[in-house]
This record gives structure tokens, C-alpha cells and sequence, in this order.
């Protein structure tokens, strides 16, 4: 139904009223005059296109089915007619008209009959089309989630009761006795807590490791594609300044000095912000994100923005795909692919990714990687869900300590309790496996004193994927209204994932939002009642596990359990290897949960410290171009 379907004049609304009501009057009796040459013992039957207005259960012969519709239609098609005649200069509206009750099955509204359809988009164009385009001036101007937040906010708090969320900053683990390898590869490939040591000491400078990785970002990103922006001038000013920092005797603490990466959806001054999408490509934002705030002060140092999936969708970005550097034929899967891939190739000791639906969770577990999806609201986002991709959950610990925290732009976050997951009892937990858990972990935990129980979490709500969509669909067209309005969704790098979902989301009806958003607190009210435990430990990247996560607010976080052989490998061998890896989920506001358990297993495994064979994927393994991998068809992961 086109906008400039507009209404007639005050006189001409009486008249055309009343023409309509004759209208349908005579169309009316004329399908009555037809009914009743029939039997009262004809087939019976629901027209799909009966209303409430309609007498129910029509006695006639199947063939007067379409002869029943053609007239309803009528009803739409002499109205609209008539509204024309009344009103030329609105232009030509009768063809369009005629798909007004299509229009409204679109949105599960063909109750109307076709009057009220007509009068329903009467009034549509002069009530509704004001607000709307007043709103859009206002706020649907600019493109993105970082101008005017809504009022409507989602709080995934469990208890009303009152919480002192003025926790203080832990103590974290000593290292002593840590020594710099000789070679720097082995330095690329060690933990935060480790180099940190080495700062701390000074056997190694943050302008060595800014060196370091940065040539480690431009040997390895044209195979991976996982860098956007490499920040080289910004690097080498910011490691002077924590150089000098530690000549004074000042030490910020474990992340002083560390190099890492920020997903091209965060903000940096200075630096282009393109989303990974065509449209923004050249975007430059002159906005310091709460994150890249929030690690500048306790001394880390950015030298990449690395790949987010357009518009934060999958793996596809304006500049290629981000590939997997277990196996390289792969991609990454999920839109925070480049911290995935670069935190798992040795090209950054930490990274922030973002996620949604599954884009921390997916490209983690993909990647083979230790990575934490923290309960909605702990670190201030302006804008989305935001996470650490690291080598060790202690480094997750670490680098979400740095960052937690009430962003005053996002009315989202949150001062949440956060308890030192270092000094947690896991001997005093509860934690339940679900049927698809790596029992590998049930059992490390078992053997460490965790009561390991079998767990199900049970809730009647099943609907939550759609839920998650609707959600998600409309809330991400509020911020992109104008990039699909002026049709740039038509140069969107992958045509079958935002430009389809959006579209169909300008048709979700304001009362089919609110309805998901009850449905979603019912689920939450379920869950919270089901989630008998402590923890529970299940597959992290079970579609509907990821979706029931985000809708309701659970903190997981995805740790890697053991490398299998890749499909179809080739006769003569390879190195390349698929990761298994598994899920710690926690009830919201208790990641500390979570990762005191990823942090216990990890304790006494070595799985988090394989090395990709990116460099030597065997003697006879070439990796062809195009990859021969089937991609299955992809699903929203943004």
C-alpha cells in the first residue's frame, strides 16, 4: 500500500462514506441472491477472507467460493473507485487499493471487511503518516545505534532486592618466575596475565609488543581478511605512553602496555568506524566508545579495528570474508569474525567483539577460542552486547574487569555485582549438564569437587527464535530506517541476510512488538524459575540455546575442549583441524559463575593453548580457490 494513498476533502468524505456503504449493500445482497440457489445440504466452508461482519459457516457448492471472494473484493475495488473519483488529485490509488486486504493478511488483519479496510487506510494516511514522518525527522535521520537511545530498556535482573553493585576491582593470580621467550612467536601466543609479567618486570616494552603484532596483523591478515584498519600511529603513541608510564614507576596493572583489537562497530576518534558494510565504508565518527575508553585508562593500546560482518551479520564484510585460521577453507561464521579469527592466529592477545545472536558465541566456538558473552547491561555498549575474545578465561576475567561498568550513553548498563572469579568455591556449586554438554568438562569439574547434576531447563514459550527476530528486526530498522528508505540496502554486500530481514520487519505491526515483548518476559519468568543451579554447561551454539540466551539475558561463556580432524580431508594428510568446544552458562549478573568454572577447567587442560597451523597446513594440503567446503545456507548471527 503505497504512502500516497490520502484522504478526500470533509464533503467528500460524507459522500464517499455513504457510496460505500450502497456499495457494499448491493454487493452484499447480490452474493446473498446467489447463495440462495443452493441446498442447505451443500458443502460448507470458511472463506479465508471472512470476517467478523460475514455470517459464519456459508452454506454453498465449492465453485461459489471464488464467486464469494470476487465479491468482498468488490467491496474494496468500487470503494476505492469511488474515492478516486472524489479526490483526483491524490493520484492514481485504484490498483493499489485492490491490494489492500493482501496487505492486511500480511499482518494477520484480514478480520476487516473491506469498508473498514478502506477506512482503516484512510485514517492510517491522516493520523498515523504525520506522527511517523515527524518521528523520522527527529531521530531516523542518521544511521546506527549511537543518537537517541530509546526509553524502552530491557533489564535481565533476576531480583528486585536491593544489591551493593559497588564491588571493587580484584586481585589477580602472581606469575612469578614468568621469563620472555626468545622467540616471538611463542610471546605472540601468550596470555594477558604473562605478558602483563613481563611488562610489569620490564623484560619486554609495549613498543616490542606493539612491533610484534603488528607484523604478525599484516603477515596473516590477506590469508584471514580479519583487519579493517590496522591503528599503527595510534599504537606506537599510546605503548610511549605506557612505556614512560613504567619508567616513572607507575603501573595501570595487567593490561598495561597489551596491544588488542576492537570490532569495527566501536567507536575510535580519528579512525574509520565502516560496520563492515559498503554504505559506511569511509565512516569516520568522532565518538570514543565506553570501551575503548575504559581500556585506553587502564593502559591497554589499540593497534587494530578488526572485521565485523556488515552491519554486524555474519561473516561477510565490504573488503571479503574473515576465514578461520584452524582451517583456513573455512569462514568464521558469526559477525565478530575478526576478533575471533585474530585472537586465534596470534595477531592481537585479546580482542572486543559484540554480539546479538550469536556473534560471540558462534565464531568463538568456530575459531577455537575462549570467549565470554557477559549478562546484557555489564559493559557499557552504546550499542550492543559487547564481550572479550581471549586466550584463557582468566584473560576474560581480566580484560571484564577492565571494562564493566554504567556507561552514562547507554541506559542499558549497569554497575553489576561482579564477585573476583579467582577466589570462587567452585566446591560449594551446583552445576548441571545438559544432554548435548562435552562430558569432558563434567568430568574435570567432577574430579575438581563441582556437584555435577543432569539438568534440563524447562519453559512452554515456543516461539523463542521468532521472538528474538522480531525483537532484533525491528529494534535494528529503528536505527537503519534511512539506509533502507533511500535504498542503499540494495548494494548490501550478502542480499539474502539484513536487506531481506529488514524488509520483512517494516510490516511487524506495533502491537505484534509489544506481544513478543510479553511472550519474552513470560519466557524469562520460566527460565528463571526452571534454572535450578548454579551453572549449567551445554552447546554453545544450539540455535535456540543462543536465541533463549540473549532474549533472557544469560551470561556464557565459550571455551574450547579439543581439536577433531576436519571433513574430507586430503589422502595425503593435513594439519588442519576442527575445534570442539562447549558452553558455561551462569544466571544473569553472575558471570563471575562462569568463569571461575571456564577457569578451573582450564587449570588443569592445555586445549586454550593450541596454536592454528596457519603456516603449515602439511606437505601436500593447498587449500583451493574457491574453497570445495560446502557452506550451509546462513542463518542471522549478527
Amino acid at each position: 500500500m503505497a504512502v500516497d494513498f490520502c484522504p478526500p476533502s470533509a464533503v467528500g468524505l460524507t459522500r464517499f462514506s455513504l457510496r460505500i456503504f450502497f456499495v457494499s449493500l448491493s454487493s452484499l445482497y447480490m452474493a446473498g441472491f446467489a447463495l440462495r440457489f443452493h441446498s442447505q445440504q451443500d458443502l460448507i466452508f470458511d472463506s479465508p477472507i471472512s470476517t467478523p461482519s460475514e455470517p459464519s459457516n456459508i452454506t454453498m457448492m465449492r465453485p461459489f467460493k471464488k464467486l464469494w471472494e470476487r465479491f468482498q473484493e468488490r467491496i474494496v475495488v468500487q470503494s476505492c473507485k469511488l474515492f478516486v473519483e472524489d479526490s483526483k488529485s491524490y493520484g492514481k490509488c485504484l490498483e493499489e487499493a485492490t491490494q489492500l486486504r493482501c496487505t492486511f493478511k500480511m499482518v494477520d488483519a484480514h478480520f476487516f471487511n473491506g469498508t473498514k479496510v478502506v477506512e482503516v487506510a484512510k485514517d492510517a494516511v491522516e493520523f498515523n503518516l504525520p506522527i511517523i514522518r515527524s518521528n523520522r525527522r527527529l531521530v531516523a535521520s542518521e544511521n546506527g545505534g549511537l543518537h537517541n537511545p530509546s526509553c524502552l530498556v530491557f533489564n535481565p535482573e533476576w531480583t528486585h532486592k536491593h544489591v551493593d553493585n559497588t564491588s571493587k576491582r580484584f586481585q589477580y593470580p602472581a606469575l612469578p618466575g614468568i621469563r620472555r621467550p626468545k622467540s616471538e612467536e611463542d610471546i605472540a601466543f601468550m596470555s594477558i596475565l604473562e605478558l602483563g609479567e613481563l611488562i610489569r618486570t620490564n623484560q619486554i616494552t609495549s613498543h616490542e609488543l606493539v612491533q610484534i603484532f603488528l607484523q604478525r596483523l599484516k603477515r596473516y591478515n590477506p590469508v584471514l581478511e580479519a583487519v579493517i584498519t590496522s591503528t599503527d600511529e595510534l599504537a606506537y603513541k599510546q605503548a610511549k605512553e605506557a612505556d614512560e608510564l613504567i619508567a616513572k614507576g607507575v603501573y595501570l596493572g595487567p593490561l598495561h602496555g597489551i596491544p588488542y583489537g576492537l570490532k569495527d562497530i566501536i567507536a575510535v576518534p580519528g579512525y574509520k568506524t565502516t560496520w563492515g558494510s559498503r554504505s559506511f565504508k569511509d565512516q569516520v565518527l568522532d565518538i570514543e566508545a565506553w570501551v575503548y575508553k575504559r581500556l585506553r585508562s587502564a593502559g591497554a593500546v589499540l593497534v587494530a579495528k578488526l572485521v565485523s560482518g556488515s552491519l554486524a551479520y555474519d561473516d561477510i564484510w565490504f573488503g571479503g570474508r574473515t576465514r578461520n585460521p584452524w582451517n583456513i577453507e573455512e569462514f568464521s561464521t558469526g559477525s565478530s569474525a575478526g576478533p575471533a579469527a585474530s585472537t586465534s592466529a596470534g595477531l592481537v592477545p585479546f580482542a572486543i567483539g559484540s554480539e546479538t545472536a550469536g556473534s560471540i558465541t558462534f565464531p568463538a566456538s568456530r575459531c577455537g577460542v575462549t570467549a565470554l558473552r557477559p549478562t546484557f547491561g555489564t559493559v557499557g555498549r552504546t550499542g550492543d552486547k559487547l564481550g572479550p575474545f581471549c586466550r584463557s578465561a582468566a584473560d576474560c576475567s581480566v580484560v571484564l574487569d577492565a571494562i564493566r561498568g554504567k556507561d552514562p550513553d547507554d541506559l542499558s548498563s549497569r554497575d553489576i555485582p561482579f564477585r573476583d572469579p579467582f577466589s570462587i568455591d567452585i566446591r560449594k556449586l551446583t552445576v548441571g549438564y545438559m544432554d548435548d554438554a562435552e562430558m569432558e568438562v563434567v568430568h574435570v569439574l567432577k574430579a575438581k569437587g563441582v556437584n555435577m547434576v543432569p539438568f534440563k531447563l524447562n519453559y512452554t514459550v515456543d516461539s523463542v527464535q521468532g521472538i528474538l527476530n522480531f525483537t532484533m528486526d525491528v529494534e535494528m530498522l529503528a536505527h537503519f530506517d534511512e539506509w533502507q528508505r533511500t535504498g542503499q540496502d540494495d548494494i548490501y554486500e550478502a542480499q539474502d541476510q539484513w536487506p531481506t530481514e529488514l524488509r520483512r520487519s517494516r510490516v511487524i505491526s506495533a502491537v505484534d512488538y509489544v506481544q513478543a515483548q510479553r511472550a519474552r518476559r513470560k519466557l524469562i519468568e520460566e527460565v528463571k524459575k526452571s534454572f535450578t543451579v548454579d551453572a549449567f554447561i551445554g552447546n554453545a551454539t544450539d540455535w535456540e540455546k543462543v536465541c533463549l540466551g540473549n532474549l533472557v539475558g544469560l551470561p556464557v561463556i565459550v571455551i574450547p575442549t579439543g581439536l577433531k580432524n576436519i571433513s574430507n580431508p586430503p589422502s595425503k594428510g593435513t594439519r588442519r583441524r576442527t575445534t570442539i568446544n562447549t558452553g558455561i552458562y551462569a544466571r544473569p549478573d553472575h558471570d563471575h559463575i562462569a568463569l571461575a568454572l571456564a577457569i578451573a577447567y582450564q587449570s588443569v587442560t592445555d586445549h586454550h593453548k593450541q596454536r592454528p597451523p596457519i603456516d603449515d597446513l602439511g606437505p601436500n594440503d593447498k587449500i583451493p580457490d574457491p574453497p570445495t567446503v560446502v557452506i550451509p545456507p546462513r542463518r542471522l548471527h549478527p
